[in-house]
């Protein structure tokens, strides 16, 4: 009972995985969209096991036309097309990839055309007909021992092509768990033909364990290479202008410095060179960002910074540079490449230090909320 309640938890969780990786705008993707096919594939081959446990073959015979094809033929496929897409190989442009489904729809054909006699009982095929159907039938089992250990092992000819070590290192670790299981039905199957060995307990429980494994892999890997790639490309648009670095501003020497203190409006020398420092050099983005900071690189006072931020603008330090911080997250709002990117990280790499920050400040100079602005804006 309770591995039954496991197996139901599994094919639900994968069922929602796959539509939050097909669906959500922050993982879909043409390579994503193939791993949450093959996610679907397990939660078929898991429905069809559980299925099977409850009896419901025998009470409702038309379920064979589900469980006679043979859905092992399709997830190593499934995952093969996902990496040669999430590696960006020219192979992912080539047509003949498609002849990899051959064997899964050779499958559904043999199983159809025999469940329609044996299942349904639309016709009844001759004995020289079923005879066929026999060595047919054994033409699929070779196909399973061969085809599906040969693609799997191909696939992973392809990681080496990805470009980000990170994404490597996950690539490997999903392929590895997904192989195991695999193969394990491999040797399972060969076992059983060929020894009589009846391992089916081990293999239902190895294959209840890796299909989890493989949804928090999946998940995981999704989620943390998206946040990686959404951070490179932020950090990439924030300082696409920066043009020198921040050490390298000049400061006016001491013997004007008082001279300047006497006249604080817009046209103010420090005040000129702190938005320099945030138009230019984008200081707002490091989230460490402090007025003591400001102030050295000025060559000014603390007190004197803030005088100054608060004569010209008639706000505080923290919102001064907070509204530079929420422009920045405008623009990749409102910049169509940003349009599936996550709003959290846009703040976070804009220099906020947390969400809540972040969400506060917007509401507070925008009057709206990050979510409500995009959704305007769209």
């Amino acid at each position: 009972m309770i591995y039954i309640t496991l197996l139901n938890i599994a094919i639900f969780q994968g069922l929602i995985l796959g539509l939050i990786i097909l669906r959500s705008p922050l993982f879909s993707s043409a390579a994503n969209k193939y791993l949450a096919y093959a996610i679907f594939t397990l939660s078929i081959l898991l429905l069809n096991l559980v299925l099977e446990m409850e009896g419901a073959y025998e009470s409702m015979p038309f379920l064979h036309f589900l469980d006679d094809v043979e859905w092992a033929f399709i997830l190593p496929v499934f995952i093969f097309l996902f990496i040669i897409k999430k590696t960006d190989h020219a192979l992912q442009y080539n047509k003949k990839v498609l002849l990899l489904f051959i064997p899964f729809g050779y499958s559904v054909v043999l199983n159809i055309v025999s469940d329609c006699d044996t299942i349904a009982g639309f016709y009844k095929i001759p004995s020289l007909g079923l005879q066929i159907i026999d060595v047919l039938s054994q033409v699929e089992l070779f196909l399973a021992l061969t085809f599906i250990p040969s693609i799997i092992l191909y696939a992973y000819s392809f990681i080496k092509h990805a470009a980000d070590k990170q994404e490597k290192r996950w690539l490997i670790s999903l392929w590895l768990i997904i192989a195991v299981l695999l193969f394990s039905w491999v040797i399972a199957v060969i076992a059983g033909l060929f020894f009589s060995y009846d391992i089916s307990s081990l293999m239902r429980s190895l294959a209840l364990f890796g299909t989890l494994l493989i949804h928090w892999s999946a998940y995981i890997g999704i989620y943390k290479y998206k946040l990686a790639k959404n951070k490179a490309a932020i950090y990439s648009f924030l300082n696409q202008e920066l043009a020198v670095s921040f050490d390298n501003v000049s400061i006016p020497d001491s013997s004007i410095r008082e001279e300047i203190k006497e006249s604080i409006t817009a046209d103010n020398l420090y005040f000129q060179k702190l938005e320099a420092l945030c138009k230019e050099h984008h200081i707002y983005t490091d989230s460490t960002l402090s007025r003591e900071r400001v102030a050295e690189q000025l060559g000014i006072s603390p007190g004197y910074v803030s005088q100054i931020v608060n004569i010209v603008t008639g706000d505080n330090f923290a919102n001064y540079i907070n509204s530079y911080r929420v422009k920045a997250v405008q623009k990749m709002i409102l910049n169509a490449d940003f349009e599936n990117y996550n709003l959290l990280t846009m703040g976070l790499e804009s220099g906020f230090t947390s969400k809540t920050t972040f969400y506060n400040a917007f509401k507070k100079i925008t009057g709206q909320t990050p979510n409500e602005y995009r959704n305007a804006n769209k």
